[in-house]
């Protein structure tokens, strides 16, 4: 029997697992996909649970309800990955070989590379909100803080949705704001790009909402270290932003195992084929979701065009023919922008963000750099399709490709 293994069962990993167990016979395939805990999170909701819009319940649910039968689920962490022989070792000694190996190892945050980001301070004056932990702590701490200056700090690029840290920023206006604490509160993004969002058209648009709504923003700043108990951050260059509240989203880094493997970047990422999803390491190695190093956003709605894209490459490859698929660095973002109102951007590798109506050209419903109380609402149910569609790799009305129909130029 020919064993297909995927490491992870985050958003990738559960929509590969369920496409393929569609459509691999049981006789003779043998589906198993290997993950370090039994709870999957629905991450875009984290950026909701400091506000008290979400709580914990609405993130996390049994990962097993979410995985096919017939598919072999083991729980355990992955020591090494040896592309030679076939095989991954996890930690507690299993050996499991494999035909194909599909790495959905995902990314995460690691404070710990950042001088004094980690210590006494962590979850008093210093927060992050990419982690359940750290959104749950944020928001207790919210309920009682009285004002001063909010820090939010991108430390460094590249990071699991791109555009999460901008509607932490508007939905901190918001919630200030409706708590009569606004005048009070001094926000500041401070990020190591060049402007706002890394498309220049994008950032332009982001970077008036930014001013707006009374938000500094603070580009080009590489933070170096934190001085927790000053409470300042500083950049490489020696500029310093001091704060009260520091909002940090740390460095973003893919799973040890891959630094393990030998096969990793600086930030353990995965050399990919940016177009077909195959890995630079092995044939028979193809890798999708936050585990690429790909120049594509790592975020959900780009795990799953490229879980479109790898389904018929995958497929191409078990019968030996060329891989036909191109994944184009498709995403799809909406940008909740506070007060019951948000954005939406599509782009891909080569064409940014542009105006116009999606997904059905001149009539939306959603709009396309324009802030609408409908986008709003597409970001909100957008909980309930990850749930119930999403995940399952049922088929939805967007197409893995971005489509210039209904854009202006």
């Amino acid at each position: 029997m020919k064993k297909l293994l995927i490491l992870g069962a985050g958003t990738a990993g559960t929509i590969m697992a369920n496409k393929l167990a569609g459509v691999l016979s049981r006789d003779e395939w043998q589906i198993t996909i290997v993950d370090r805990d039994e709870s999957h999170h629905y991450q875009p909701g984290y950026l909701f649970i400091p506000f008290g819009i979400y709580t914990p319940r609405d993130v996390v649910k049994p990962r097993r309800d979410y995985l096919p039968r017939g598919v072999e689920v083991v729980m355990g962490g992955i020591e090494v990955i040896e592309p030679d022989q076939n095989r991954v070792r996890l930690s507690g000694g299993r050996v499991l070989g494999y035909d194909f190996l599909i790495i959905a190892t995902g990314a995460r945050p690691v404070p710990a590379q950042t001088e004094g980001l980690l210590g006494e301070e962590w979850h008093r004056s210093i927060f992050d909100f990419y982690t359940l932990e750290g959104a749950s702590a944020l928001a207790r701490r919210l309920q009682h803080w009285e004002g001063g200056r909010l820090v939010i700090n991108i430390v460094e690029m590249p990071i699991k949705c791109p555009v999460a840290p901008l509607e932490f920023a508007f939905l901190a206006d918001w919630f200030f704001t409706e708590a009569g604490l606004r005048p009070k509160v001094e926000i500041e993004y401070v990020t190591p790009l060049p402007g706002a969002f890394t498309k220049p058209r994008a950032a332009a648009m982001l970077g008036d909402f930014l001013d707006k709504k009374n938000i500094r923003l603070t580009a080009e700043f590489a933070t170096g270290s934190v001085d927790a108990g000053a409470r300042k951050i500083v950049s490489w260059d020696q500029r310093e932003v001091a704060y009260d509240l520091l909002v940090t989203i740390p460095t973003n880094m893919g799973d040890e195992a891959i630094a393990r493997s030998g096969f990793g970047d600086e930030l353990n990422f995965i050399p990919t084929d940016k177009h077909t999803l195959r890995s630079k390491v092995k044939d028979n190695i193809f890798v999708l979701g936050d585990a690429t190093d790909l120049p594509a956003s790592k975020a959900g709605s780009v795990a799953h065009f490229q879980a479109d894209i790898l389904f018929e490459n995958l497929l191409d490859a078990i019968d030996g023919r060329p891989l036909r698929a191109h994944f184009d660095g498709h995403a799809n973002c909406f940008i909740e922008s506070g007060f019951n109102k948000g954005l939406l951007i599509d782009f891909n590798y080569e064409t940014e963000p542009l105006p116009g109506k999606f997904p059905l050209p001149g009539i939306g419903p959603f709009s396309l750099l324009e802030e609408t109380k409908m986008n709003h609402y597409g970001k909100m149910m957008f909980r309930w399709v990850y749930w119930n569609l999403l995940l399952r790799g049922a088929e939805l009305p967007i197409e893995a490709e971005m489509t210039m129909a209904g854009k202006r130029r």
